[in-house]
């Protein structure tokens, strides 16, 4: 039991050291590996502070920077007015799916560009044409590679059920 524990534990910081490295706060990531861990329904704002050892303020900032992508969702409590939060069954997937925002916002961004430069500022205008268009592209491919996630991981539970209907 103290070995799961352990490993739980190490989990959590792994993964907020991974979040660092990807350039974002690291209370974010161990937030979403204390949740992606909970078998409960839900996790309150007062038990992310006790169990990481955080501030308000600090649990606050993660779970906002990790509901805008998708990682873990809020949930609402009848009756009470705290916070509570879960992680997707599939985290990465959910972020995935909602990801497309990003790129629209990037695109958008681009357009706004384009809107306001003068005809002769032919590098800066295909500059923004390549911004616009890469993200127009991306947001395209991101639905198919959200179609492929989907069907790999049907695939994935099949193969999974055959197993265990073998043995």
């Amino acid at each position: 039991m103290a070995d799961d524990a352990a490993r739980l534990d190490f989990f959590v910081e792994e993964l907020g050291l991974l979040f660092e490295k990807l350039g974002h706060r690291r209370m974010d990531g161990r937030v979403l590996g204390y949740l992606m861990l909970s078998t409960a329904p839900y996790v309150s704002t007062a038990e992310l502070m006790s169990e990481l050892g955080a501030s308000a303020g600090s649990i606050s900032s993660a779970t906002r920077a990790l509901s805008d992508p998708g990682f873990i969702r809020r949930v609402p409590v009848a009756g009470s007015r705290s916070h509570f939060y879960r992680a997707d069954e599939d985290v990465w997937g959910a972020f995935l799916s909602s990801e497309h925002r990003f790129f629209a916002l990037r695109r958008r961004l681009a357009n706004s560009v384009l809107a306001a430069l003068e005809p002769e500022n032919e590098l800066v205008r295909k500059r923004m044409e390549n911004m616009h268009d890469y993200f127009e592209w991306l947001e395209t491919y991101h639905q198919k590679m959200y179609g492929d996630w989907e069907a790999y991981k049907a695939a994935r539970d099949r193969d999974r059920d055959r197993e265990r209907d073998a043995t």
